[in-house]
């Protein structure tokens, strides 16, 4: 397969250069861990551990088992402050990196439409060529064809005696 063919059979090329857009947070070592924390924030297994944790936590203290947090639950209300303060900032910024690689592809992908546009454009010349081509060698063939019968003709009635 020649490299023109290769590069073109590469529906993402366009899309390459955009890679370093592909984790949320970037890829250095935080940006990996920090992307991985605010994926878990939004799953179902996290909700569940939080409502189980806020149901122990608050049953225990209740109940007379723990009273690091007697009501109404300074601590927990802490807890969630904190955990607030760290999550609204991460989403924000996944929000603001998706944006960013929303927009990246949708340059990508115009370009490929235009890359697109410009082969077909190409092949439609290309085809328009072919059929022009065809078109005079079937005119030449039809010529051919009826110089043939008309010779034919000819040798016909030198050959053959008219009745």
């Amino acid at each position: 397969m020649s490299a023109n063919a290769n590069h073109e059979s590469d529906h993402y090329r366009f899309h390459h250069q955009h890679e370093h857009l592909s984790k949320a947070f970037g890829s250095s070592s935080f940006g990996l861990r920090a992307e991985a924390f605010a994926r878990f924030f939004g799953t179902p297994l996290f909700l569940g551990v939080q409502t189980i944790g806020v149901i122990l936590w608050i049953a225990a203290n209740l109940l007379g088992f723990a009273h690091f947090d007697q009501y109404p639950f300074i601590l927990l209300n802490l807890a969630f402050s904190v955990q607030a303060a760290y999550a609204a900032p991460l989403i924000l910024l996944a929000q603001t990196r998706q944006a960013e690689r929303d927009k990246a592809h949708a340059d990508a992908d115009a370009r490929h439409r235009e890359a697109l546009a410009l082969a077909a454009a190409r092949h439609s010349t290309q085809m328009m060529e072919l059929l022009k081509q065809n078109t005079a060698l079937t005119e030449a063939t039809r010529q051919m064809a009826e110089r043939i019968d008309h010779l034919t003709a000819e040798l016909h009635q030198r050959l053959l005696p008219q009745s």
